[in-house]
């Protein structure tokens, strides 16, 4: 998806630290479960693991949406950037419909 609009602010260099490493984890809880599969470990624990992951992801997802509500979606808000809005809004359909 091509985007029309300019990114006219940063986002806190903290954040993007703490989301950084929130993927970090949940990329190495992944690589854990793989293993977790190929030793031919009991399924319930797998599925167990995968919950897991699919809670740390949604979490995630939800820290994004709120920064950029709080943040991007203010500014765009106050510079008039309706083409950041509705790409916003396309997204989180996608998001939600997952």
């Amino acid at each position: 998806m091509e985007h029309l609009h300019t990114h006219t602010h940063t986002h806190d260099p903290a954040e993007i630290k703490r989301q950084i490493n929130r993927i970090s984890r949940v990329i190495g809880h992944l690589e854990h479960i793989k293993k977790m599969i190929a030793a031919n470990e009991d399924c319930a624990d797998v599925l167990i693991q995968l919950s897991a992951v699919k809670s740390a992801l949604s979490g995630l997802g939800k820290e994004i949406i709120s920064e950029h509500v709080n943040h991007c979606i203010a500014h765009a808000m106050e510079d008039g950037d309706t083409q950041m809005i509705r790409e916003f809004m396309e997204a989180m359909q996608k998001y939600i419909d997952v």
